[in-house]
């Protein structure tokens, strides 16, 4: 492009054109450039993920040596390069990590160990409730599940879940208390 005055828009093609994509890993086979790609954003804004994403792609991510302080509470907590607080306070504020604003935060999917774990917990949890229990959880999922939530939502909706299983679990405690086996009563 010409410096000259009002000359914004350039006649020829781009010079020097990419044929191929640029890959972080094609001669660099290393610990590191396989940790740095491994790596999950998470616990921070839209725009902020798209920036440590970008640097991960094109090979301009730095891994911390040492955890950084944080700027909220003060500890040597923060583990993730480009992040000025940790995820303990940024969950309790509800504040993206990187640039501690107030923004929607992306939360880290689990990984498929994780989530086949969860799904075996889940699994375990549903069979040990009586059927009468079991319907009605299976019902209330259903609900759930037929009114259409965001992301967001769907990690409440998850603590609901959870919580509608312990609560039905619990009731299931109580309709087995003590005094149904009490022998003092068979006596009279």
């Amino acid at each position: 492009m010409s410096l000259q005055k009002g000359n914004t828009s350039r006649t020829r093609p781009q010079k020097h054109k990419n044929k191929s994509v640029f890959k972080n890993n094609l001669h660099d086979t290393s610990q590191r450039t396989k940790l740095v790609n491994s790596i999950q954003v998470s616990s921070v804004c839209v725009r902020c993920k798209e920036i440590i994403e970008w640097k991960i792609k094109y090979k301009k991510y730095k891994p911390l040596t040492q955890p950084k302080t944080c700027v909220k509470c003060g500890q040597k907590s923060v583990k993730q390069a480009y992040h000025v607080m940790c995820g303990d306070c940024g969950k309790t504020l509800g504040l993206c990590t990187k640039c501690c604003q107030n923004k929607d935060v992306v939360q880290a999917e689990p990984s498929e160990k994780e989530q086949i774990k969860l799904d075996n917990e889940l699994k375990a949890l549903i069979q040990a409730l009586p059927e009468r229990k079991r319907r009605t959880f299976f019902r209330y999922m259903e609900k759930k599940s037929k009114e259409g939530k965001n992301d967001s939502a769907q990690e409440n909706e998850k603590d609901e879940l959870m919580h509608k299983l312990n609560s039905l679990k619990l009731n299931d405690m109580d309709d087995f208390s003590d005094s149904d086996f009490d022998d003092s009563e068979d006596e009279k």
